[in-house]
């Protein structure tokens, strides 16, 4: 009995030893030898992180291939997104749409920290508020929706409508600074409760703040504020510790997804995948031809809220029915093989994407993305980024009268970045890219039967053809000569009477709702508005980059060879 509790005893301790030994193995530097996260000191880095924390409200979605674009119908006949084969990487997204009481906890933060009592502060507030009047019809009554939709509890668990593009990107970004503050407290970076007792419109927490100068944030009081794993001890004194980037603990930003990771995120094609290749199309996020349920249990149910036809926005009342009229609370239909609500019908969703026609598959196939806007925190004197302070408030006036604040007190300072970054670059060359290879003389769409000088007649400041050319529908003329050739005869319509919709300002939203057809519920379907404008019909949801690892679980091999 003894020889057996000696025996174990031993296994004990030499297990113990080994996973002392295994956990300590990354402790030394394989670039000097020197050790790693010394308490002498030396270089300090969190060498134990394994995987990116899964943010609230969010499902991982593994990047992958696949065919982004219209590849069934085109009714509209408009080659509005022709098929290309695009490679999208791993990201998160939010597994239903922003609902009311998301939106409503966003509003009752912006009130707590800036009153609207205060003059200077209303607009803050004002400028976040949803457009409650697009539920206004001149021939219909729904004049209960413009005071119940947002604030009533029986509407909580419903998407958000009356936002326009700018509020959701500032939603998003309030969302990031909240979730990385909960972190912070959560790893005892900060004091219990400092996200209640310590925030005013003077202390805010922001998190790209917190990472280039974290001494400022909470209005420069985070050093007497900071929790147990704020403080280390260094012989007899004290140093302040933040969670800087190496250490892992912050998550990145919540930001809108782009038009391609929406799209590969809808379609969720992870369900018809056969080793490496796909086994089909998907017409809809779901599987199947048809919008009603083949599956024993729910046979012949709606598997979104659309509009059935004219006239018929929910169905016969009864079983048949769509369970909804207008919008409808989330997760009443089955997700998709990724485990994401409602991309399809409900709300028409806002993606990050500038619109353009036609997706440019020769200039990029990987994350593709138009809108790209580089940005560089201002510098100060003192050689740190700025950060705005409550007395330097900025706002937009949009076209349609309404008043946005730029960025939250607290958050740095940005501007467009300069020639230093640009310079000998290949891969930019300047800030805006979202007219990069549209509205250049080579972007063109007459660009291939050859030059055209009346193209460079019109140029902008830095001598680019003016990006009109693009969009302003000429006027061409063919001229058909004896010899049996045809002389091309081309001209542009410069009048003031022709104009396009399309500009820098104009978003593309994804996916159909509850006032449109199943045609638009196709995930390759896309349409356009500018970002200043609102609608009852579309919302969003947030996304986030994976960083690290492509996939979450370890790959093995299917088959192996014998022998």
């Amino acid at each position: 009995m003894k020889m057996k509790l000696f025996s174990k005893n031993v296994l004990s301790i030499a297990l113990l030893a080994f996973i002392v030994t295994s956990c300590g193995k990354n402790s030394q530097s394989r670039a000097t030898g020197w050790s790693i996260n010394s308490k002498k000191g030396g270089f300090q880095y969190n060498t134990d992180f394994e995987d990116q924390e899964t943010g609230p409200g969010l499902v991982f979605i593994e990047g992958g291939t696949f065919t982004k674009g219209q590849v069934q119908d085109d009714v509209m006949h408009d080659w509005n997104n022709t098929p290309t084969r695009q490679h999208v990487m791993s990201f998160y997204i939010d597994e239903t749409e922003v609902t009311n009481i998301m939106y409503m906890e966003y509003l009752d933060w912006l009130e707590f920290v800036f009153p609207k009592e205060n003059l200077d502060y209303r607009q803050i507030y004002e400028g976040a508020l949803p457009d409650t009047l697009v539920w206004r019809n001149q021939l219909g009554y729904v004049e209960e929706l413009t005071t119940n939709y947002l604030r009533h509890p029986a509407y909580a668990e419903y998407p958000v409508v009356g936002v326009n593009w700018l509020q959701a990107v500032q939603f998003a970004e309030w969302r990031t600074d909240r979730v990385n503050e909960f972190i912070l407290e959560r790893e005892a970076y900060l004091q219990k409760d400092v996200r209640y007792e310590q925030v005013d419109a003077n202390s805010t927490f922001s998190t790209s703040a917190y990472l280039k100068v974290p001494e400022t944030t909470y209005g420069g009081k985070i050093d007497s504020l900071v929790g147990k794993k704020g403080i280390k001890k260094v012989d007899t004194s004290e140093v302040k510790v933040y969670a800087g980037v190496e250490k892992g603990v912050l998550l990145p930003s919540y930001r809108l997804p782009t038009e391609t990771e929406w799209e590969y995120a809808a379609l969720a094609l992870i369900g018809d995948r056969e080793y490496n290749t796909y086994r089909g199309k998907k017409k809809y996020p779901w599987q199947g031809e048809y919008t009603r349920s083949s599956e024993r249990r729910t046979e012949g149910d709606q598997l979104a809220n659309f509009k059935l036809g004219k006239g018929d926005y929910g169905g016969i009342a009864g079983w048949s029915d769509d369970g909804a009229d207008i919008t409808i609370q989330v997760k009443q239909y089955p997700p998709n093989d990724f485990g994401v609500y409602d991309m399809a019908g409900n709300v028409a969703e806002w993606v990050s994407d500038v619109y353009r026609p036609i997706v440019d598959d020769e200039a990029s196939d990987f994350n593709y993305y138009r809108g790209n806007i580089y940005l560089k925190e201002v510098i100060g004197e003192d050689g740190k980024a700025v950060v705005i302070s409550p007395d330097q408030l900025q706002y937009d006036t949009l076209p349609n009268g309404k008043v946005l604040l730029k960025r939250i007190p607290g958050q740095l300072e940005k501007v467009d970045i300069d020639d230093e970054e640009t310079f000998l670059r290949q891969n930019f060359t300047k800030s805006d890219n979202r007219n990069y290879r549209d509205g250049d003389l080579g972007s063109t769409r007459d660009y291939r039967l050859g030059s055209n000088p009346e193209l460079d007649l019109e140029k902008t400041a830095d001598g680019r053809p003016i990006t009109s050319t693009m969009y302003d529908a000429p006027s061409h003329k063919l001229e058909f000569k004896d010899d049996g050739t045809v002389d091309y005869k081309r001209s542009i319509d410069k009048s003031n009477d022709r104009t396009s919709l399309i500009t820098d300002e104009v978003r593309v939203y994804k996916g159909g709702s509850w006032k449109d057809r199943a045609y638009w519920l196709d995930p390759a379907q896309r349409r356009y508005l500018p970002q200043y404008i609102a609608t009852d019909y579309i919302g969003f949801r947030c996304a986030m980059t994976r960083l690290g690892s492509k996939s979450k679980a370890k790959k093995t091999a299917r088959h192996k060879r014998r022998g």
